[in-house]
């Protein structure tokens, strides 16, 4: 098996056996993979001898945590999980791990591992939004021009909803609400306009969340996102051997 960094461009033309496009599912991939900025991601293949993709590595340095990349990855087998932790990784640098649950027992094999959630993805489709109108809602732009909606009553951070990445099919949405505000449908309000906005621009909104998170689950399911049926492996990991 050979391990290789790559370039964007051949990621691109082989991917196609092991993302696809246009699933919910493969969206996070499909973004760090392709999307992401190019100077802060490093991405790793494995192949067979006869040049056969049987996985890929992304490892991006994003703003969502400034000393652990996120690092995503696909693979067909255990062997092309070792093969790609073992050159894809540094040795002892914790990293932020998100990949398909199907893949989490072979990667605690090789990675010392912490944190551990099992997360939810639910999917926004524009027939099943449901406005809700709030004239305590500011919309503005976050940095990179997508964007965010908040409440602040009397200054003070109230609800916040913006976008974690997004690419020209999806975009996942995050959101804050001051537990001190909880009850006051603020939550709802800040994540339905952005999700509005979102759908305006021809992508379809994701929210993702912990199995465990029940406040945050009731606020997806009453804007209207609906439960893909996918769910991810995520956790704080550092590989620690050789």
């Amino acid at each position: 098996m050979t391990v290789r960094i790559a370039s964007r461009e051949e990621v691109r033309a082989l991917l196609q056996p092991l993302l696809d496009p246009r699933s919910p599912a493969d969206a996070l991939a499909v973004y760090y993979a392709l999307h992401h900025p190019q100077e802060r991601t490093t991405l790793m293949t494995a192949s067979e001898a006869s040049g056969r993709l049987t996985g890929f590595l992304v490892r991006a340095r994003t703003g969502l945590d400034l000393f652990r990349p996120l690092v995503t990855l696909r693979a067909q087998d255990e062997a092309t999980v070792a093969a790609l932790v073992r050159e894809g990784l540094p040795l002892g640098q914790p990293v932020y791990l998100t990949v398909p649950l199907a893949l989490g027992p072979w990667l605690n094999k090789h990675l010392a591992v912490s944190e551990a959630e099992v997360h939810r993805l639910y999917r926004l489709r524009a027939e099943r939004h449901q406005p809700i109108i709030n004239v305590l809602t500011l919309t503005s732009r976050d940095a990179t021009g997508a964007p965010r909606c908040e409440i602040r009553p009397g200054g003070e951070l109230g609800a916040v909803a913006g976008v974690n990445w997004q690419s020209p099919d999806y975009a996942e949405i995050y959101v804050y609400t001051d537990p001190a505000a909880r009850g006051r449908g603020w939550g709802k309000s800040v994540v339905s306009t952005l999700a509005g906005l979102l759908l305006q621009s021809g992508r379809t909104p994701l929210y993702v969340v912990a199995e465990s998170n029940d406040y945050s689950i009731r606020l997806a399911e009453a804007v209207g996102f609906e439960d893909t049926g996918f769910r991810e492996y995520v956790a704080q990991a550092v590989r620690n051997e050789a």
